[in-house]
């Protein structure tokens, strides 16, 4: 009679030895008045990290195709891949982190991440470094799934929106730099070392964060466990992960099969049918589990599900232009190098605007003001990019910095909104969430550049999609009058 009891027990003590497996910082560090920016910092380490490799990834493509004589189509899951797992495993790790501890699990993520990224560099096929992209999601999410929460629960309210600008910074720069190391590694290294060069920083993580970030339980002390309910003591949410990875993976595979992906036609028709059907199945199970991995009252929360929704447009929109204008410009006969460095201004600008544009803005302006103001200067950068009459590299630069600039006041002050509305001990939940579906805007902003191309040619299908991505942009703005 006392077996069922058991691994509720050995679960129990688990939970309590990877709890107090956290060290805490030094003292000196921790008596500190400015120690909660040395953590900030070390969760930059992670930002950038994961935005870097977003990035150098994408330079690798034709020398991937050459090494694996693949196609276009098929190297693409070399970053689909790891967006996919991201946005199946960062909810269900931010719920983790809740009962072990941040701190456990953002360094364990570096220790993962660091390990993939050498095998990874080491691969012999595409399949295998496909494979080892997913693992490294694995420890992305770890790390991810965290950071909002970390710097979130680990500065001082008044401090949390510059906070979180200069981790949205540290990922702009990640994704500044990307294709210039990309460029030079795959130029005068191996496309190898586009992997490689994530394990000294992932080393650094781990050091870093050893050091600097700060118990998730002070003094070793556990939260209080309240009385085993349902609630408490229900299983996880298998069957939410698995119609959450389903819906994602038919759907970005029905992109890609249409994208030109050597699929028949009625299996992209199927894809796209299995997706709508995994999401609705995915609604259905989240009303009915104990433990959901996509809370529907943190979901359903108005503040909560119209930021998720701006987040998911935010990253679409700055990923886009990343893919899409690379391939335009190269069109008109503009040389690589000078395209690289076109396609800088983008992030650049939304690294700007997320550290010290907001000071530029009257002090008076809220979030939600903030909000509307960077959606609507983004979706007016990308309206012109669409309509001018095939510009050059010099005509696209204003453009690109326009949208950057909006986007940089818009990510960091919704996050900010989001986080605020999200009730402490869910706060790791939360951050999941705001990741996931950071990840899945990502993930499209990836994917769609390659159909519009694809279907339309990169003139005209690269028109249609920064036209669409204005008018979501203006969508955006409305959702933030919350």
């Amino acid at each position: 009679m006392a077996e069922p009891a058991l691994a509720p027990r050995l679960l129990d003590a688990l939970q309590d030895a990877l709890q107090r497996a956290e060290r805490p910082r030094p003292r000196a560090v921790a008596r500190w008045r400015h120690a909660h920016w040395l953590a900030v910092g070390t969760v930059c380490l992670g930002a950038f990290l994961g935005q870097l490799t977003a990035s150098v990834t994408s330079l690798v493509f034709p020398a991937l195709e050459q090494r694996f004589d693949a196609g276009f189509a098929a190297v693409e899951w070399v970053s689909l891949s790891y967006l996919l797992v991201l946005v199946a495993l960062l909810a269900p790790v931010g719920r983790l982190s809740d009962l072990v501890g941040r701190k456990t699990m953002y360094l364990g993520g570096f220790a993962v991440f660091a390990a993939a990224s050498l095998g990874a560099g080491l691969a012999g096929s595409l399949a295998v470094l496909v494979a080892c992209r997913a693992v490294q999601a694995v420890g992305g999410a770890m790390m991810q799934a965290n950071s909002v929460a970390l710097v979130a629960r680990g500065v001082p309210e008044r401090a949390m929106r510059t906070a979180l600008g200069i981790q949205a910074a540290s990922q702009a720069l990640g994704l500044a730099l990307g294709p210039t190391l990309g460029g030079l590694l795959v130029t005068h290294a191996s496309w190898r070392w586009a992997f490689w060069v994530n394990v000294p920083i992932g080393v650094l993580g781990i050091l870093a964060g050893w050091f600097l970030l700060p118990r998730t339980f002070p003094d070793g002390r556990r939260p209080a466990r309240p009385a085993r309910s349902k609630d408490a003591g229900g299983r996880f949410d298998l069957a939410g992960l698995l119609l959450l990875a389903g819906a994602s993976t038919a759907l970005l595979l029905a992109l890609s099969a249409a994208s030109g992906l050597p699929l028949p036609g009625w299996a992209v028709a199927a894809l796209a049918v299995l997706a709508v059907l995994a999401a609705a199945g995915l609604v259905r199970q989240e009303r009915r589990a104990d433990r959901p991995i996509v809370p529907p009252g943190l979901v359903n929360t108005p503040g909560i599900r119209a930021g998720l929704v701006v987040a998911l447009i935010g990253y679409l929109l700055l990923f886009c232009p990343l893919v899409l204008e690379p391939v335009v410009l190269a069109g008109r006969g503009v040389p690589a190098a000078t395209a690289g460095a076109v396609i800088t201004a983008l992030p650049a600008a939304f690294a700007l605007a997320a550290t010290v544009g907001g000071g530029l803005l009257p002090r008076g302006w809220s979030d939600a003001v903030r909000c509307r103001a960077g959606a609507l200067l983004a979706a007016a950068g990308l309206l012109v990019l669409a309509v001018l009459p095939a510009p050059g590299a010099g005509a696209a630069v204003g453009p690109l910095l326009a949208a950057g600039y909006g986007l940089g006041l818009l990510l960091p002050a919704n996050n900010a909104l989001v986080m605020r509305a999200i009730p402490a001990q869910s706060s790791a939940v939360g951050g999941g969430l705001v990741n996931m579906v950071r990840s899945l805007g990502t993930a499209l902003g990836t994917a769609l550049p390659v159909l519009a191309v694809h279907l339309a040619g990169a003139a005209s299908g690269g028109r249609a999609v920064l036209l669409l991505l204005a008018a979501v942009a203006v969508l955006a703005a409305r959702l933030s009058a919350r």
